[in-house]
């Protein structure tokens, strides 16, 4: 009878509790392990024992892990107020130092990406930030990296998503383009009339030294003109040939009367 309370008590407290120690842990996942509150590591992937009410352990995802940065309020070195946010990439290296180094890691993270994103966007020029951004997003990286690395945190990567100008400096920036297109316009006309200019004068001598290539362009400019059957060429040819056609047509009602 007493081996059977055994017996008994042992199927229902102990199967209980040894399917409560018993944890999977996924690939991509480590558990840091407390025994009485003495940290005995990380454990995992796989199948992990946990003794119930003396082990207690915390669950790290060892994956990439995105952190969306709100948006900031930053003052460049050339006195823009700018409106930024960014995103910040960053993975668990070490999950002991991750759970022993700082109370909570993301939020740690994400507060740090505010404050460096501030500082490093304050020191730079609204160009650099506007065309020069691949640069920022490195150097902000490296930075939070530095700092991260005590937490066994790797910073894999930032990016600015998005830069917000005030209304004025949008429509300054936009009247400076258009200036800047209407100077390339012109510079562009200009250069066209100085090749121009030096291919007609080159063309004039040529004409000159050739007389016969001038009347040649001239009777090719003719033709082209007599393909519009509107218009009139008055050239310093068409007095003798309006002379003989006259002379033509007197010659022809001559003939006429005495016929008659």
């Amino acid at each position: 009878m007493p081996l059977l309370i055994l017996v008994i008590v042992i199927l229902l407290f102990g199967i209980p509790l040894l399917v409560s120690a018993i944890k999977i842990v996924k690939e991509y996942e480590k558990i840091v392990v407390f025994r009485l509150g003495r940290l005995k590591g990380a454990k995992g992937p796989g199948f992990v024992l946990v003794f119930p009410f003396i082990d207690t352990f915390t669950k790290v995802d060892l994956r990439v892990i995105t952190v969306d940065v709100p948006r900031q309020e930053v003052i460049t070195r050339d006195n823009v107020s700018v409106t930024v946010d960014a995103v910040v990439y960053y993975r668990v290296v070490d999950p002991v130092s991750a759970i022993m180094r700082v109370a909570n890691y993301h939020y740690a993270v994400s507060l740090l990406g505010q404050t460096v994103l501030r500082d490093v966007l304050g020191q730079a020029d609204l160009d650099d930030l506007l065309q020069r951004r691949d640069e920022l997003n490195k150097r902000i990286s490296a930075i939070l990296d530095e700092m991260t690395v005590p937490w066994g945190i790797k910073i894999t990567a930032v990016t600015i998503k998005s830069v917000e100008l005030p209304e004025e400096m949008t429509r300054a920036m936009a009247k400076q383009a258009e200036a800047e297109r209407w100077r390339r316009a012109r510079i562009i006309e200009a250069e066209g009339e100085r090749q121009a200019s030096q291919i007609l004068g080159e063309a004039a001598r040529i004409y000159e030294e050739h007389p016969v290539a001038l009347r040649l362009r001239e009777l090719q400019t003719l033709i082209e003109v007599a393909r519009e059957k509107s218009l009139v060429v008055v050239t310093e040819t068409s007095s003798q040939l309006g002379r003989l056609i006259a002379a033509e047509r007197a010659m022809r009602e001559q003939e006429k009367r005495l016929g008659e």
